[in-house]
């Protein structure tokens, strides 16, 4: 047994289907009854619709997607005193805790809740409420 011996499995392949060569496919050979798309050399692109105006250019253009813009990960002040206190929180504490998904995408703290707990939180942003809540509960915000 060598390489030139394999063939596929008995059943596993089809002849192809030869058309216009008389008999069950000839005459038009699948391809109906005149107009463009039974000429030879026929190609229309996917978009052509024929010569009407095409739907992209029927349809305005709408919106914009800032390319710079910065998404953050929101956690709230409420979210924080479920921790430890006296903890030193950075996103990687709060990525194994499963208070952020994403563990290299920034990190935003915001003022929702309360907090009763003297943390150190490391973070990309803070709201104006939450570092004033952090800093009021005893705990440090530094940003990264």
């Amino acid at each position: 047994m060598d390489l030139s011996t394999l063939t596929y499995a008995p059943g596993s392949t089809k002849d192809r289907k030869r058309v216009g060569r008389g008999g069950a496919r000839g005459k038009q050979a699948g391809k109906g009854h005149k107009g463009q798309k039974s000429r030879s050399g026929a190609k229309l692109r996917p978009w052509f619709e024929g010569g009407q105006m095409p739907i992209q250019r029927r349809l305005p253009k709408r919106g914009f997607k800032n390319f710079a813009r910065i998404e953050y990960q929101i956690v709230n002040v409420a979210d924080l005193a479920k921790l430890a206190d006296g903890m030193e929180v950075t996103p990687e504490v709060l990525f194994d805790t499963g208070l952020i998904s994403k563990r290299n995408q920034p990190v935003k703290i915001l003022g929702e809740g309360e907090l009763g707990k003297k943390l150190s939180v490391t973070a990309h942003r803070f709201s104006e409420s939450a570092k004033v809540k952090i800093e009021k509960a005893g705990g440090r915000a530094t940003t990264l």
